[in-house]
C-alpha cells in the first residue's frame, strides 16, 4: 500500500509518460501540473516510489518512467473505481458503420481498432485461424526503435500464431489485461484482449502494444465489440 499522495504522483507520472514517452522529472510534475506540493517534497516522494519499485531512472540525470508494478496498480485503480473511458462519437460512428457479424467485416474492424489504439490488433477464430494488422504501429513506438528491441518485437510477430495456439484454450472468457511478465507475447509488451463466444465458437480479439498504452481507451474499444456480440 502507498499513500494517496504517492499514488497521485505515480498516476500523474503514468499519464504524462503515456502522452510523451519521455521520462518524467519532478520539475515537469511541479511546473506542468501546478502541484500544490514543494519541489523538494515531490523529489522525496519520487525517490520513495523508486525504492518501492514503481518507477525507475533509465539514464543518469533523467526523469523516471513507470514499471510493470506501476501499471498494475494503475489498472487495479481503474477497475476498483469502475473508471470507464467513453469512446469519441466519431469512433463509435466509424465502428458502428463497419461492424457486421461476418468474418470479412472483422478485418476492417481490426484495422479501425489498430488505428484508434495505435497498436497491433490480432483476431483469432477457433484455433489456427488468425489475422493481424497494425504492425507499423508497434514498430513506430518510441520504445521499440532501438535495434535490439526491434528484433524482439519481430520475433514476437513471427511467433504470434504459435503463442495464440498455445494460450487459446487456457484463457478464460471475458476481458483481460496481460502486462509485462504476465504477457505471453513478451515481457516488454502488454495485451488487452477479449475472449468471447460467437455461434458457440470461441474467438480472441487482442490489442498488443508496449506497456505504455492507454488501457482505459483500449478496454473501451473491446467493450464495444463485446456488446456487439451480445446483441
Amino acid at each position: 500500500m502507498i499513500s494517496e499522495r504517492k499514488k497521485f504522483l505515480l498516476f500523474t507520472v503514468i499519464k504524462e509518460y503515456l502522452k510523451t514517452a519521455q521520462a518524467v522529472s519532478s520539475g515537469v510534475l511541479v511546473n506542468k501540473y501546478k502541484l500544490n506540493i514543494s519541489p523538494a517534497t515531490v523529489r522525496n516522494e519520487m525517490m520513495e516510489l523508486e525504492n518501492a519499485g514503481y518507477i525507475y531512472q533509465p539514464h543518469t540525470s533523467s526523469g523516471r518512467i513507470p514499471t510493470e508494478l506501476a501499471y498494475e496498480l494503475f489498472l487495479l485503480d481503474i477497475r476498483n473505481n469502475h473508471q470507464k473511458t467513453e469512446l469519441k462519437d466519431s469512433e463509435l460512428k466509424t465502428l458502428d458503420k463497419f461492424f457486421k457479424h461476418e468474418e470479412t467485416a472483422y478485418k476492417q474492424i481490426a484495422k479501425i481498432i489498430a488505428k484508434f489504439s495505435s497498436a497491433t490488433v490480432f483476431w483469432a477464430f477457433h484455433k489456427n485461424n488468425l489475422f493481424y494488422t497494425g504492425l507499423a504501429n508497434l514498430f513506430a513506438q518510441p520504445e521499440f526503435k532501438r535495434v535490439n528491441t526491434v528484433c524482439n518485437v519481430s520475433e514476437v510477430i513471427d511467433r504470434l500464431e504459435e503463442i495464440i495456439d498455445d494460450v487459446f484454450e487456457k484463457l478464460p472468457n471475458g476481458q483481460q489485461v496481460l502486462i509485462g511478465s504476465q504477457n505471453p507475447f513478451g515481457n516488454f509488451l502488454s495485451t488487452v484482449l477479449l475472449k468471447y463466444k460467437n455461434n458457440k465458437q470461441s474467438a480472441i480479439l487482442g490489442i498488443l502494444g508496449p506497456m505504455r498504452m492507454d488501457y482505459r481507451h483500449n478496454l473501451a474499444l473491446l467493450t464495444f465489440i463485446e456488446k456487439k456480440f451480445k446483441q
